[in-house]
Parts: structure tokens; C-alpha cells; sequence
């Protein structure tokens, strides 16, 4: 993958927190998938609760997501 290549990102809200810094996230009316926080999310202790609207980037088969910010 280049630098230049965009990955998709979406936004979703926070609908259940599981182990391990994994979460349950919406992202449409009928659509949720499984996200982890991202590195720097980690590295400077941003907490992220149920009911947060967060921006995840999704991998390329779509099962799970990165979040990358919490709004």
C-alpha cells in the first residue's frame, strides 16, 4: 500500500466496551463492527466510554476497524 492511498474512514458511536481496549461501534442503521484504539490513542491515555462518537478506519475486508479519534 503507498502513502498516497487513502484508507475509508467512517464514524460511528460507542455501544459497548469489551476487553483489552476493544469496543462494539455503529456505524449505520443495521451495520457494527469490532474496533480496537489506535497506538496513539493508547499513548497519550485517551479514554473512550459508551456513548462517544469516534472516527475508526476500516480494514480492507471490513470486519473490524482502528479508532483514530474521539470527537
Amino acid at each position: 500500500m503507498d502513502k498516497d492511498e487513502k484508507k475509508e474512514t467512517v464514524s460511528g458511536v460507542v455501544t459497548e466496551a469489551l476487553p483489552n481496549t476493544q469496543f462494539k461501534v455503529k456505524i449505520g442503521p443495521d451495520q457494527e463492527v469490532l474496533a480496537y484504539l489506535a497506538g496513539r490513542m493508547r499513548l497519550h491515555r485517551i479514554r473512550v466510554l459508551i456513548g462517544d462518537k469516534v472516527e475508526l478506519i476500516l480494514d480492507d475486508y471490513g470486519g473490524r476497524g482502528r479508532i483514530t479519534r474521539r470527537f
